[in-house]
C-alpha cells in the first residue's frame, strides 16, 4: 500500500443518517474555488430547506471545536446554503489535506448526532485518531518551501507526487518526498510567467485558443490547457479533458513555456479548486444553463458564482474581463471584488458607458471595428472582417470571444500589432479551432461542423448559420440521454432556428445514459414535426458517422449542412476530409 492509499483509508468515520439528509463524499480543495480561496475539505449535505439554517449553525460550532482541538486555530470554516442543501467546508494546512477530510467528517459526525438526537462518539478519542493521520501526512519541508516561495514572490504548485516552484521557463520540480531546504533552492532562476484563466459556459475553448494565438504572434512560446488537450507551442503534451488543476500543473511545469492560457471548467473549480493565485487576467465569457445539479450548483446564478471563482486567482493588479452582454455575468459582477474590464458588442452598453466615464479600460464593437479604450483614448485594433472566425461579423458569439481575447492581450501588455496578427491569423478550421464552426466543401455545398451541445451554444451557431444563403439546409442533431425530455425538446427547438429542410436525428449508443435505443431520436423527431417539419423531412441515423454520410450523399451545389457532432468526432472529420 503506497502512502497516498494509506492516508485515504486511514480512518472510517460513521455518522448518524436519515432518509431526508444525504451527504456526498468529502473532497479535498487544493486552491481557490466557489466558497473561498483556501485549501481544505468540503462536503455537500442535501436536506430540506427548513433544516439548512440549523445545519449551518451546528457546523459553525462543531467545526470550530474540531479545528481548535486539532491545533488548527488559524484555520476556519465556511457555509454556503443553496436550494436543497448546504456546502460545508474547513480550511487546513497544505500538507494536511487528507487529514482535513477526516476532520470534516468528524465535525459532521457531531453535527449529525445533535441534529438527529443520537449519541456521538468520544470526542477526545476521535480527535486523537485524526491527529495520528496528521502526523503521518505532515510534511514540514513543504510548509517551509511554501513560506519561502511567498517571501520570494514566486508561485508554488503542489500535488500528491510533485512540488514545483515558478512557472515554465522559470520553474523547477521536485518529488514531494525529496524536497530541498529553502536555502538549497536557487531562487534567482525561478520566476512566474503571465497566466490567463478563461471560463464560461460557452466560448472558453475558442477564447483560450485565440489568446494563445495572440501570445504566439508576439513571439512568445504560448501554452494552453483545454477540454481537448494540453499544448506548449506546437507540441501537444496529452489529449483529453485537461480543464482542471492537473492540466494546469502539467502546462506550468513545462520549462519551454513563456505565456499560459488556462481554460477552466465548472467541474474542476468545484471538485478541487483552481491551481494558482498568480494570474494576471481572468475571463468569464458568459453563463448559461448547462451541467446544473452538482455540488450545490442548481441554478444559473449559482453557476455564475462558480465561474466567478476565477477572480480569486488574480495576483495584485490582476484584471477580471467580463461580458457586458450577458445578464448573469452583469448581475454577479456586483459581488466581485476585482478590477473589471468589460467587453461588449454594443458601444453604448451601460457597463461600457460607465467604464469610459470612469476612465476604466474596456473593449467594444463600433462600426464593425474592434475598439479598445485604455482609460484615456480609443484604439481601433482591427475590423471584424479581418478576424476570420467572426464570419464577417455574422458569428456574433465569436466577435465576443475575440473582444475578450483582445482584453487579455492588453492585460498581458502584448502589442496591438500582435493582437491584430493573432486574431487575423486564427482560422475557423480543424487545425486552429477544431470542432468550432469548421467549414468543409462537398459537391459544391458548404458543410460546417460544430461541437455545440447546449441551447446557448446551439442558438449562437444556428443564428450565425441562418444568415448564410442556401438552396437547401440540412442539420444533424443528437443529445445525451441524461438530459430530460424537456431539455431535448428545448435544444431541438433551438436548433430549428437554422431553418432546416432536412433534420437527421442521430442515435449515440455511448451516450444513452439510461435511455433505450431509439428513444432520443424519437424525441428529436417529435419536436421537429411539432415545429412544422414534415415526417419525411426528419431522418434517422444509427450513429454520427452514418448521419454525416446520409447528409453528404444528398448534398448538391449551394446547399448548406450543419453537423452538430457530439461523438465520433474524428471519424466525421476523416469522412469530410475524404470528400474535400
Amino acid at each position: 500500500m503506497d502512502r497516498i492509499e494509506e492516508l485515504e483509508t486511514a480512518l472510517t468515520i460513521v455518522s448518524a443518517t436519515t432518509d431526508h439528509i444525504q451527504v456526498d463524499d468529502v473532497r479535498r480543495l487544493t486552491g481557490p474555488g466557489l466558497l473561498w480561496d483556501r485549501p481544505g475539505a468540503v462536503m455537500d449535505v442535501f436536506c430540506e430547506d427548513a433544516e439548512r439554517d440549523l445545519i449551518a449553525r451546528l457546523w459553525e460550532r462543531h467545526a470550530r471545536r474540531v479545528l481548535d482541538a486539532l491545533g488548527w486555530q488559524q484555520e476556519n470554516r465556511i457555509v454556503r446554503q443553496f436550494q436543497g442543501g448546504v456546502n460545508l467546508a474547513i480550511s487546513a494546512p497544505m500538507d494536511q489535506l487528507y487529514s482535513s477530510i477526516f476532520a470534516a467528517q468528524t465535525a459532521w459526525h457531531f453535527c449529525a448526532a445533535e441534529l438527529l438526537g443520537q449519541t456521538p462518539g468520544n470526542f477526545d478519542t476521535m480527535i486523537a485518531d485524526v491527529k495520528t493521520v496528521m502526523a503521518k501526512e505532515a510534511n514540514p519541508a513543504l510548509i517551509a518551501l511554501i513560506a519561502a516561495a511567498h517571501t520570494h514572490g514566486v508561485d508554488i504548485l503542489c500535488d500528491d507526487d510533485e512540488i514545483s516552484i515558478g512557472h515554465g521557463t522559470g520553474s523547477q520540480v521536485w518529488p514531494v518526498d525529496a524536497l530541498p531546504m529553502p536555502d538549497q533552492v536557487d531562487w534567482a532562476t525561478l520566476h512566474d510567467v503571465p497566466i490567463a484563466f478563461v471560463t464560461g459556459t460557452n466560448g472558453k475553448t475558442t477564447t483560450t485558443r485565440l489568446c494563445a494565438a495572440i501570445a504566439r504572434a508576439e513571439g512568445k512560446i504560448a501554452g494552453l490547457t483545454s477540454t481537448d488537450f494540453v499544448r506548449v507551442g506546437d507540441d501537444i503534451l496529452d489529449r483529453g479533458d485537461y480543464s482542471g488543476p492537473g492540466g494546469a500543473r502539467m502546462l506550468l511545469r513545462d520549462t519551454r513555456l513563456e505565456v499560459a492560457i488556462l481554460e477552466v471548467a465548472r467541474g474542476g473549480i468545484l471538485r478541487r479548486g483552481l491551481p494558482t493565485r498568480r494570474a494576471r487576467v481572468a475571463v468569464v465569457t458568459n453563463v448559461a444553463n448547462d451541467h446544473l445539479g452538482q455540488y450545490g450548483v442548481n441554478t444559473v446564478p449559482d453557476l455564475a458564482q462558480a465561474k466567478f471563482a476565477v477572480r480569486r486567482t488574480l495576483s495584485e493588479g490582476g484584471v477580471l474581463v467580463l461580458n457586458a452582454d450577458d445578464p448573469f455575468v452583469v448581475a454577479e459582477a456586483d459581488r466581485a471584488d476585482a478590477t473589471i474590464w468589460w467587453f461588449s458588442l454594443d458601444s453604448n452598453a451601460p457597463q461600457i458607458t460607465e467604464a469610459r466615464a470612469q476612465g476604466a479600460p474596456c473593449a467594444y464593437l463600433l462600426d464593425s471595428k474592434m475598439v479598445f479604450f485604455d482609460g484615456q483614448a480609443e484604439h481601433s485594433v482591427t475590423s471584424v472582417r479581418d478576424v476570420p472566425i467572426t464570419m464577417n461579423g455574422a458569428a456574433s458569439y465569436n466577435v465576443s470571444n475575440a473582444l475578450a481575447a483582445l482584453c487579455v492581450g492588453r492585460a498581458m501588455d502584448l502589442a496591438d500589432g500582435s493582437i491584430c496578427s493573432g486574431l487575423s491569423g486564427f482560422k475557423p478550421d480543424a487545425k486552429d479551432n477544431p470542432g468550432r464552426c469548421n467549414e468543409f466543401a462537398c459537391n459544391g455545398a458548404r458543410v460546417f461542423v460544430d461541437f455545440a451541445h447546449n441551447p446557448h451554444s446551439i442558438a449562437a451557431v444556428c443564428d450565425a448559420m441562418s444568415a448564410i444563403p442556401a438552396k437547401r439546409r440540412f442539420i444533424m442533431l443528437s443529445h445525451a440521454g441524461d438530459r430530460s425530455d424537456q431539455d431535448i425538446n428545448d435544444v431541438t427547438q433551438t436548433a430549428l432556428q437554422f431553418n432546416p429542410d432536412v433534420v437527421v436525428a442521430v442515435e449515440m449508443e455511448s451516450y444513452l445514459r439510461g435511455r433505450e435505443l431509439g428513444e432520443i431520436p424519437a424525441l428529436i423527431r417529435s419536436a421537429a414535426i411539432d415545429a412544422g417539419l414534415t415526417s419525411d423531412s426528419v431522418l434517422y441515423a444509427g450513429s454520427p458517422t452514418e448521419a454525416a454520410r446520409v447528409i453528404l450523399d444528398q448534398l448538391k451545389p449551394n446547399d448548406l449542412a450543419l453537423l452538430l457532432v457530439l461523438s465520433e468526432r474524428d471519424a466525421v472529420f476523416d469522412l469530410l476530409e475524404s470528400q474535400n
